[in-house]
């Protein structure tokens, strides 16, 4: 099968496109060939190395982390799915840059039947943080205040909609360019960055999700009202991080260190730090699936590319400059 793979650590430029081995299928497992599968920033941290400390690889490693496809065969143990069952989900076992991949059931869904394949590929990794971090972390309620950070973004287009769905009033950071298309999502408050101290504006909120870390995660704590939270996509990782991955001794009791700062800050004001890491889950997809049906989220994508431009596509996530989601059109 073709796939997209890094040999090493490196750059964009390192990533090859080439003859792999199908991977193998296992007892609680679902083999699918991919249609589409969309690019994420974490494809890059994941490139680059950046997160080898808790995410290690073996090499020759595919890349990608979510997709849709059709499924093509399933483990002896798999009840939920069956050949020819159109799916999408957050990878857990292989990479989606492939023409084939091989996830747990406990990861998958049915894709929603209102949308494309390539429409449903950008959805699982954005989708599911926004989820995880609003309904699963913070609980948001009808009446609410939630600050999204990067509203444009794969995440903040998602985490938008969701919240507004929620019953949330919803202020976000973007671009004044970006305005009228992100009132559009749902936001009620639109901060233009490059222009506009949130910091000076926002007062009081419940919920503060960060996607930008640096100054802008120290500066999020400043609108949160005692009580608050703070979950944040890029900021350092907490105790729930070493928690949820298998790893050394020193990793346990060094990584929690990274966030002591940021912590005593939050606790100082009456508010809590939280970082997460997304993590795969069908029953989440489900649901996700059931509020695209209905209408309640639309998939946001800026861009979509043959498989053969992936490094294209890479460098144009790599800009930051993207509307939504890059999708890599796998096979037909």
């Amino acid at each position: 099968m073709k796939a997209a793979y890094i040999s090493r650590y490196g750059n964009i430029d390192g990533v090859q496109l080439d003859e792999r081995s199908q991977p193998p299928l296992t007892a609680d497992a679902v083999l699918v060939k991919v249609h589409a599968a969309s690019i994420n920033p974490l494809d890059l941290k994941v490139l680059e190395g950046e997160l080898k400390a808790i995410l290690p690889v073996k090499f020759p490693f595919i890349l990608g982390n979510d997709f849709a496809g059709t499924v093509v065969e399933v483990g002896s143990n798999v009840t939920q799915f069956k050949a020819g069952d159109e799916v999408y989900a957050k990878t857990d076992l292989n990479g989606a840059f492939a023409e084939y991949t091989v996830v747990e059931q406990s990861s998958l869904a049915l894709k929603p039947q209102n949308i494309s394949m390539e429409l449903a590929a950008s959805l699982p990794l954005v989708a599911l943080t926004a989820w995880q971090a609003l309904v699963e972390m913070a609980k948001v309620q009808a009446g609410q205040k939630v600050l999204i950070h990067a509203g444009s973004g794969g995440v903040g287009s998602i985490a938008i909609q969701l919240a507004k769905h929620l019953g949330a009033t919803i202020a976000t950071t973007t671009s004044g360019k970006n305005t009228r298309w992100v009132r559009e999502l749902g936001a009620d408050i639109i901060i233009d960055y490059k222009t506009t101290d949130f910091e000076q504006e926002l007062k009081e909120y419940d919920v503060v999700l960060d996607t930008q870390g640096g100054k802008t995660l120290d500066k999020s704590l400043n609108v949160l009202k005692r009580g608050g939270r703070l979950i944040s996509l890029v900021g350092p990782p907490d105790q729930a991080t070493t928690d949820a991955f298998n790893l050394n001794r020193f990793l346990k009791c060094v990584i929690p260190l990274l966030s002591w700062s940021i912590r005593r800050k939050a606790k100082k004001r009456g508010v809590t730090y939280s970082f997460l890491f997304m993590q795969p889950n069908g029953q989440q997809l489900s649901q996700i699936s059931h509020l695209v049906e209905t209408g309640k989220i639309k998939p946001v994508v800026d861009t979509e590319y043959d498989f053969s431009k992936i490094k294209e596509a890479l460098h144009y996530v790599n800009t930051g400059r993207t509307k939504g989601k890059v999708v890599l059109k796998i096979s037909e």
